[in-house]
């Protein structure tokens, strides 16, 4: 089966911020990037990941908030959603510590990105999931 395309992937977005979700998912989609889906909770994008399959995805792991939920990287990687387990994941996070940054690796994540950063940051990480093969 030939590789498709990036404009051709869909990429999961989960962000609470909506402004910057927004941005992000609107620049990607006018730059030929990926097809963004928007998730605005973790909620949200447990039910998603049940629903449809996935090329990658952008996760935010906190929200202002002390402890990671890990939760929904944990999901996809035992196979408990429609996307292949091997699914490249991106992380953004307000801090990492060495711990977390250990636990992250363990579940396979290609990229850690932590807030704030550039919108250039983001988008070079969707991008870059988006040329990854997911099986």
């Amino acid at each position: 089966m030939p590789e498709r395309k990036p404009e051709d992937k869909h990429v999961l977005l989960v962000e609470p911020q909506a402004m910057l979700r927004r941005t992000v998912a609107l620049t990607a989609r006018s730059l030929g990037m990926a097809q963004i889906h928007e998730a605005a909770s973790i909620a949200l994008a447990r039910q998603i990941l049940r629903q449809r399959p996935f090329d990658g995805a952008i996760i935010a792991v906190d929200d202002g908030a002390t402890v990671h939920d890990l939760g929904l990287l944990d999901q996809v990687r035992s196979g408990e959603s429609a996307s292949s387990p091997q699914m490249p994941i991106a992380v953004m996070t307000d801090n990492c510590t060495g711990e977390q940054l250990i636990q992250l690796k363990q579940r396979h994540v290609a990229r850690v990105i932590v807030k704030p950063f550039r919108a250039k940051i983001l988008l070079e990480a969707l991008a870059s999931l988006a040329q990854q093969k997911s099986d």
